[in-house]
């Protein structure tokens, strides 16, 4: 007897993001505000994944994201990769990069500083350190584990 699979109805163009940590998918989702677009918009939750035990997947019609936002993605999902699809084929595989500064994506913890709670963007330079991503801030020059700051 044959095993029934599930399928996800292949894109013509737009962009897949494979390999996002199970749980994240809904996060990515706000951030990069991907519904906002109008276009189909396709997410799969926990899906098993050989390299992952689980992943979250992201398929979406007619959006290609540029290089910014895709390495932008990666202080959220670093070992996502960033699939381009152009005629039901992947054009471009793009395993993303930290960027090395980010602004008006998170808030700052610190309760002194002007990127807490004052009207200026928030604004932080990024850092690989040990394996763990580091947020500085660009204001009070404390510096963050990515899992201890907030989004803005």
């Amino acid at each position: 007897m044959e095993t029934p699979k599930l399928s996800v109805e292949a894109i013509e163009k737009g962009t897949v993001i494979d390999h996002i940590p199970a749980g994240r998918g809904l996060t990515i989702l706000r951030q990069f505000k991907l519904l906002h677009y109008g276009n189909a918009v396709t997410v799969g939750f926990n899906l098993p994944s050989k390299t992952q035990g689980s992943k979250d997947i992201i398929k979406i019609k007619g959006v290609c994201l540029d290089d910014k936002a895709a390495d932008r993605l990666a202080l959220f999902a670093p070992e996502a990769v960033v699939n381009t699809i152009d005629n039901f084929k992947v054009v471009q595989k793009r395993h993303l990069n930290l960027p090395d500064e980010i602004a008006e994506v998170f808030r700052c913890p610190n309760t002194n500083c002007a990127g807490h709670g004052e009207p200026v963007k928030s604004r932080f330079y990024v850092k690989k350190h040990n394996g763990q991503t580091r947020l500085k801030c660009h204001y009070c020059e404390k510096t963050y584990s990515r899992d201890s700051v907030a989004e803005a």
